[in-house]
């Protein structure tokens, strides 16, 4: 994964503690069709021991103003719908919620229903 967004330009930002890997955050082109070439969706992944202190944060802030630098003209995030930690934390960013796919991934042996937030970049 890193080659590849290095290779088309995106950023893949790290956090690390100690000189080891804690988290990341990274963003690509939402959809691989020309009419999306302004709109990316995130990740961001915090391993469990260093949630809540500030690091998601972080990442999200600076991936924010590297799609705002980069002409992008909106961030979108995927989210598991019962993820109501996440949703909070990406409503504290200006993120709206845009829309559900219900049913749309499966993990922990049960189907979870995809809730997707927009932050318009301006």
């Amino acid at each position: 994964m890193v080659k590849a967004k290095k290779k088309d330009g995106l950023p893949v930002i790290v956090a690390e503690s100690e000189n080891i890997v804690i988290g990341y955050g990274t963003f690509g082109i939402f959809r691989p069709f020309d009419g999306f070439q302004f709109s990316v969706e995130h990740s961001i992944y915090i391993e469990k021991d260093y949630r809540t202190h500030g690091i998601g944060k972080q990442l999200l802030q600076e991936l924010i103003i590297l799609a705002k630098k980069n002409g992008f003209h909106t961030m979108i995030a995927g989210v598991d719908a019962s993820n109501n930690g996440s949703i909070e934390f990406h409503k504290k960013f200006g993120f709206k919620e845009v829309g559900t796919f219900k049913e749309a991934g499966f993990k922990f042996d049960n189907w979870l229903d995809l809730l997707f937030l927009q932050l318009l970049l301006k």
